[in-house]
């Protein structure tokens, strides 16, 4: 299992990626930079890496996931409920492909500064 570092401003986070195809394709595509824009309690930006729905895909999604969202060719990291969430839950604007798990309170991605430089390394 592959481990990568999330760092935003003063917040740095740890994550494991699982087995998947797509988690395989962030890992080689590391480290990646990218620009924090925020869903709800979604941070999401676009990444290096072109992949269609797998075995992981989901509509929803667990508190913590990193997933990689197809049709933007993006990462997303979830905290929290995002504008199409009913009720308690944590869904996607469509199916992603759940790549992994932040280690940790994943909350402290709400302290990451909207339009800041985001960084996924190796960790």
């Amino acid at each position: 299992m592959h481990k990568i570092r999330i760092t935003s401003g003063d917040v740095s986070l740890t994550a494991s990626l699982n087995d998947s195809h797509t988690a395989d394709l962030i890992w080689d595509a590391l480290p990646i930079v990218g620009t924090v824009q925020t869903w709800g309690d979604e941070i999401y930006f676009p990444i290096p890496v072109s992949a269609s729905n797998d075995e992981t895909a989901a509509e929803v999604v667990d508190k913590g996931a990193v997933a990689y969202w197809p049709p933007g060719n993006a990462l997303c990291l979830f905290w929290g409920p995002t504008p199409a969430s009913r009720g308690d839950e944590i869904r996607p604007a469509s199916a992603v492909n759940v790549c992994g798990m932040i280690e940790g309170d994943p909350t402290a991605l709400g302290k990451a500064p909207y339009g800041g430089e985001i960084r996924i390394e190796r960790a």
